[in-house]
């Protein structure tokens, strides 16, 4: 996993995240909105990626919550690299990496079941974002 902030990223490497959450999240799933929210230069966003043959291949950041939660978003895989387990790998590092922290995100609900696996569990009711069905989880330290 490479881990880095923002201001630590070159900008090849921010092209190519934005590029992979733009070809998912606003093309592919047919969501116009503004993924460049702002959060992604904010002093305590890591930006965290897979790379396989020098591409972005699975991607995630995490921001500092107010309430010192740390936040993963934007969990995202190339769609010639789905189904080869990238993005099981890259949110268990970052549950390794933040494991005294509580952890929370936002949970296409589909894939609800599949964050429980890595030991989050739903804390709210199901929301529509974007049209897309959500689920909000949390995952607290051990």
């Amino acid at each position: 996993m490479i881990s880095r902030r923002f201001d630590e990223l070159a900008v090849r490497e921010f092209h190519d995240i934005a590029r992979l959450r733009s070809e998912v999240f606003v093309v592919e799933q047919g969501c116009v909105y503004l993924d460049l929210d702002g959060r992604d230069v904010e002093p305590a966003t890591e930006h965290h990626w897979l790379s396989l043959d020098g591409e972005v291949a699975c991607y995630a950041r995490t921001l500092v919550e107010p309430d010192g939660a740390v936040r993963i978003g934007r969990v995202v895989t190339a769609p010639a690299r789905r189904g080869a387990g990238l993005a099981a790998s890259l949110v268990t590092a970052l549950v390794e990496r933040h494991a005294g922290e509580p952890l929370v995100l936002e949970a296409q609900s589909h894939l609800a079941d599949w964050y429980s696996r890595l030991g989050f569990v739903v804390t709210g009711a199901e929301y529509l974002e974007d049209g897309i069905p959500h689920v909000p989880m949390r995952r607290d330290p051990p």
